[in-house]
């Protein structure tokens, strides 16, 4: 009876841990990837999720806490070849397994350690209290308006300060670090000077020894050369929403630079329009190209003949940012003013909203504004001359006209003969 009691609970021990393996999130799910992710493409999820799911930045949710602890955990296992080719043939169970048998007593994981090596800052995230952080950097980047208008997004390389991935930040090769021996670790010596017998003067400088830092390494990194840091192109990526206006900020947090004393500043990114010009990509080869833009509203300068100011009868086929077609035009006897401006409702930059939609009332799309230039001849022959003269004044008689008075200008004052 006793062997069936033991048979039932290791069975049912069993059964549990099975249970468990079965429901434990798939890695590449966690970091939202498939099998076939690159090592770029699993370091680019880890620095996006660690960041949304930091407990800095989700304080008191114990959710969001446990979705960091198991992006880090996915990090480490699939950002190391070796675990990765175990995982994928065995599962957690086989690194689990591989751990166990290489280091007594398994393996623990420091999620804000493994944060600390990406951001610095001892694992802190965004603009913790209490903790130094670094610099913010910015950057101005000039975009075509077909950019505004349509929307892209592209990978942008800047070169920034990153954590040395050798040495995980330590400077050292074989990542040891020492307490200094000649400050204690305080990174500060006290020396004293002599000022007159019997008179001394206390100083505190800088340890020469460390450089401040408290401690010292006997191997430097041979990459980072014992700096710790080094400069390296940055991969980010950049989505422009369609609407957006120049000097918009695109603020990356803690994608500033990097260091293992403090926690990484914002990269911002200012969005400024680039002059126009006529691009050789057929997409960059239309009207809208030259479009002029203020707020939502876009403007455009359309050119007309006399004949066409003066008698209608023309279209006009104008290609907009993205491609598709404005049609313009008057029928036959309809006139156009020099310089008068028409509105074609709807046709300006989309709605975009900073995130303050309660602030805008209207949040439909802007309208194009055309303003119409008439060109007239330079000169005109005798017989056309003598046929405009002739066909004018029989219609001033016809109508009445009187172009002074038509002109709204003031009567000419009478002079007193007296």
């Amino acid at each position: 009876m006793r062997l069936m009691r033991e048979l039932f609970f290791t069975f049912a021990v069993v059964l549990l841990l099975v249970q468990l393996v079965l429901a434990a999130e798939d890695y590449y799910k966690i970091l939202g990837l498939d099998k076939g992710a690159s090592e770029k493409d699993i370091r680019r999820a880890y620095r996006t999720l660690s960041k949304k799911f930091h407990p800095d930045k989700n304080p008191g949710d114990d959710t969001a806490r446990e979705k960091f602890v198991e992006i880090a955990e996915a990090y480490e296992v699939l950002s190391t070849p070796s675990t990765r080719k175990i995982y994928d043939q065995y599962g957690r169970e086989g690194v689990e397994q591989h751990r166990q048998g290489g280091q007594a007593g398994g393996h623990t994981h420091d999620p804000f350690d493994l944060f600390s090596r990406f951001f610095g800052g001892g694992g802190h995230f965004g603009h913790a209290p209490g903790h130094r952080r670094g610099p913010d950097m910015e950057f101005r980047i000039g975009l075509p308006l077909r950019d505004f208008y349509t929307g892209r997004s592209f990978e942008l390389n800047i070169e920034r300060q990153q954590i040395c991935e050798t040495c995980q930040g330590t400077g050292s090769a074989d990542r040891e670090v020492i307490t200094c021996d000649k400050c204690s670790g305080r990174g500060v010596v006290i020396q004293k000077h002599m000022l007159a017998p019997g008179m001394f003067q206390q100083v505190q400088m800088q340890c020469d020894k460390c450089r401040g830092q408290g401690k010292t390494i006997k191997k430097p990194c041979p990459v980072c050369h014992g700096h710790r840091v080094v400069r390296k192109d940055v991969e980010t990526s950049v989505t422009i929403e369609p609407g957006m206006d120049k000097g918009t900020r695109l603020v990356f947090e803690n994608e500033g630079d990097e260091s293992p004393d403090y926690i990484a500043g914002d990269l911002v990114l200012i969005l400024e329009e680039k002059e126009p010009e006529l691009g050789t990509a057929e997409e960059y080869r239309t009207d809208g190209t030259f479009f002029r833009r203020k707020g939502r509203d876009l403007f455009w300068k359309e050119t007309l003949s006399l004949r066409e100011a003066w008698m209608g009868d023309w279209t006009r086929n104008i290609t907009h940012l993205d491609g598709h077609v404005v049609r313009l035009g008057r029928s036959r006897g309809e006139v156009v003013q020099p310089l008068s401006v028409e509105t074609v409702k709807g046709e300006g930059m989309p709605f975009w909203s900073d995130g303050h939609i309660h602030d805008h009332d209207d949040q439909g799309p802007g309208n194009l504004y055309v303003e119409y230039i008439v060109i007239l001849p330079d000169q005109m022959e005798s017989g056309m001359e003598k046929d405009f003269h002739a066909l004018w004044e029989k219609w001033r008689r016809k109508n009445g006209v009187d172009l002074a008075k038509d002109s709204q200008r003031p009567p000419a004052p009478v002079k007193d003969e007296l």
